[in-house]
């Protein structure tokens, strides 16, 4: 049986212009954006803020919008890292939630994969990001998830 792969796409919105952001999306082919914040309506958001997103990301590019909190940290995850940046401290205790949370049961395998989805969080690369981790965290028990940054 071939196992159709899933094209996982992540994607932070800062440092960007609405123009860049859109356009990444859009030449990515990307028809569903899965937001991954915490607090996806922050005034710090622009024009990524979860309430408007919907209707820029429909009427922009054709792309659907979709809110995770299942794959949002917890507050107290963001404050400790605030507090003392220890990036191998909130890596480890991020994952353990995820496994707490047993998120890969509450995933629709075959809708990733008939999607062409982007994780959405607001860190520009992703190497201290928790988008990441619930890419990688994907890609552990499902073995066809592919991770593509779009910076």
């Amino acid at each position: 049986m071939i196992v159709q792969p899933i094209h996982l796409y992540t994607i932070g919105f800062t440092q960007k212009t609405a123009e860049q952001f859109f356009g990444l999306l859009k030449n990515h082919g990307i028809q569903v954006l899965v937001d991954t914040r915490l607090k996806p309506d922050s005034q710090l958001s622009g024009f990524a803020k979860g309430r408007d997103l919907p209707y820029l990301l429909q009427n922009l590019i054709s792309c659907d919008y979709r809110y995770m909190p299942e794959m949002a940290p917890e507050e107290s995850f963001l404050k400790q890292y605030r507090e003392d940046s220890a990036w191998d401290q909130y890596e480890v205790a991020f994952k353990g939630l995820l496994e707490k949370r047993n998120l890969i049961a509450q995933l629709d395998r075959q809708w990733w994969q008939n999607h062409r989805a982007c994780l959405l969080c607001s860190e520009h690369e992703p190497d201290h990001c928790h988008r990441r981790l619930v890419a990688e965290y994907m890609a552990l028990h499902w073995s066809e998830v592919e991770i593509y940054h779009l910076m």
